[in-house]
């Protein structure tokens, strides 16, 4: 806890011995310093919202050094911490990953505010960049295989019962989009853009959007994985 950590920095012999471990683990990664690190949302101080630690410690701090950056990061975890974006991906890699049969598509981002902080853009355009830009423009993927990943595979994969295909008997969870305009347009540094090409979306059958106009409807509902006797 925070109260618990206060105390730790405090301590200039369990501070030392903290930095340290922080420069360790950073030369392990191979990197020099925290700029792949980027502040999404920081309370105490939302001036520093949407930089990177190296620019933030510049800012705040008047040094980019590596032990100013540090001592930034202990700042704002000892002030109520924050959210960040992490650039560390590959997109050679991702490719690859993408490619292969098992990989579903999804994404961990909370629900947004719009116009609040500088989240990672995944928050509000994941399933359309992969759409827009992995199927359409690099065609790195089908459109059916695309769509199957967003679908049928984690529907059927978690055990979520009537979902994932559009089937007799089964929950009408439909997304209407053109495959030549979706496109999602949230950035790293301009997050907060809704994707466009998706007129329609339909939850449990209640219609959401509507003429790519949010209908005020709320129709969603917890899944649960459903086991099934053998």
């Amino acid at each position: 806890g925070r109260k618990e950590f206060t105390k730790r920095i405090a301590d200039p012999e369990q501070k030392a011995k903290i930095v340290a471990e922080m420069k360790q683990s950073l030369r392990g990664k191979g990197r020099e310093d925290f700029s792949y690190a980027v502040i999404a949302s920081f309370k105490h101080d939302k001036s520093l919202d949407g930089l990177n630690i190296v620019e933030a410690a510049k800012a705040k701090r008047g040094s980019d050094s590596l032990d100013d950056q540090i001592e930034l990061v202990l700042e704002i975890q000892q002030n109520g911490g924050g959210s960040g974006v992490f650039h560390g991906m590959s997109e050679d890699d991702l490719k690859i990953f993408m490619r292969h049969p098992n990989t579903m598509i999804a994404c961990d981002s909370g629900i947004r505010k719009l116009g609040e902080g500088v989240p990672h853009p995944r928050g509000y355009g994941n399933n359309a960049r992969v759409l827009a830009r992995y199927v359409r423009e690099l065609k790195v993927l089908r459109l059916e295989d695309a769509i199957r990943k967003m679908t049928s595979l984690p529907a059927n994969t978690f055990h979520f019962q009537g979902r994932g295909e559009l089937r007799e008997g089964n929950w009408a969870d439909i997304v209407v989009f053109d495959p030549d305009k979706i496109q999602d347009n949230s950035t790293y540094k301009d997050p907060h853009h809704y994707a466009t090409g998706i007129p329609y979306v339909l939850v449990n059958g209640v219609p959401v959007i509507m003429n790519n106009e949010h209908t005020g409807a709320k129709a969603g509902q917890a899944l649960r994985h459903v086991c099934t006797p053998r």
